[in-house]
């Protein structure tokens, strides 16, 4: 087992890791959904004129719709379909109006997912400064020699990789560093299950791992549910991995880039 991976079982088995991990995802307090004033009179409108496609029309165009059912995506691709389908509109017509307009506000205003929060919150961890080095645009990045960090979004920082690094990749990265004359690029993610898409983010947080194109060090930093032991994909990988594969926690980051 590769000696970073070993070291961040430990500390999720023997310290608090939770705890500590919140400095790196810290998951915000649920809040509703702000539904806009016009968007929702025109929902209202159309409810009380009974008027089905202008009421799916104007639900569509609120950030979350109201039920689960597995025609709606199509309409959010389409609105124009809404007057083609009129079956269609008419079952979920029924469902709606089932519903009545309290309750359609209700569930049209939920919190977003937590996994949906996730995203930008590693990044935000690093512009803090937390490795002890500065996180600068790519024209000064590339400008110094010192241990740094890159500036930008994931689309960005595989720009950059593919640039300077010949990374051949084609999903963004989270994580582009120099530290001791050497780079470091890598994916990161927070797992919070097994299954479903969460198995679907640890594949791809694992392609950089097999990348033998890229010039730099290759490193998934990667937390959550993949460090308990038991019969599951994501420990049985971690357990036993190629040594050379850099898998560890974003807490055990700082230790590892400077070591290198």
């Amino acid at each position: 087992m590769n000696y970073w991976t070993q070291l961040s079982i430990e500390y999720a088995n023997q310290r608090n890791y939770l705890d500590d991990l919140f400095k790196v995802y810290p998951m915000a307090p649920e809040t509703i959904r702000d539904i806009n004033e016009k968007k929702w009179a025109a929902v209202e409108d159309a409810f009380q004129k009974a008027d089905k496609a202008e009421l799916l029309k104007a639900i569509l165009k609120l950030d979350l719709f109201p039920i689960k059912d597995s025609y709606v995506a199509y309409f959010k691709r389409d609105p124009s379909a809404v007057d083609r389908n009129p079956e269609t509109v008419s079952r979920l017509y029924g469902r709606l109006i089932e519903l009545g307009l309290h309750e359609i506000y209700l569930r049209a205003s939920l919190p977003k997912e937590t996994n949906r929060q996730i995203g930008p919150l590693f990044s935000r961890w690093l512009q803090k400064k937390t490795l002890g080095v500065d996180v600068l645009a790519d024209k000064e990045f590339l400008a110094s020699k010192a241990n740094a960090v890159l500036a930008g979004s994931d689309d960005q920082l595989k720009a950059f990789a593919k640039k300077h690094l010949r990374y051949q990749g084609q999903k963004g990265l989270d994580f582009v560093g120099r530290f001791n004359g050497k780079y470091v690029v890598g994916e990161a993610k927070f797992l919070t299950d097994f299954g479903g898409h969460q198995n679907a983010q640890f594949e791809d947080a694992k392609v950089i791992l097999r990348d033998r194109s890229v010039k730099a060090v290759k490193v998934s930093i990667l937390d959550g549910v993949l460090y308990i032991p038991g019969k599951n994909k994501m420990y049985s990988y971690v357990a036993g991995h190629r040594e050379e594969y850099n898998i560890l926690s974003s807490l055990l980051l700082r230790e590892f880039v400077y070591q290198l």
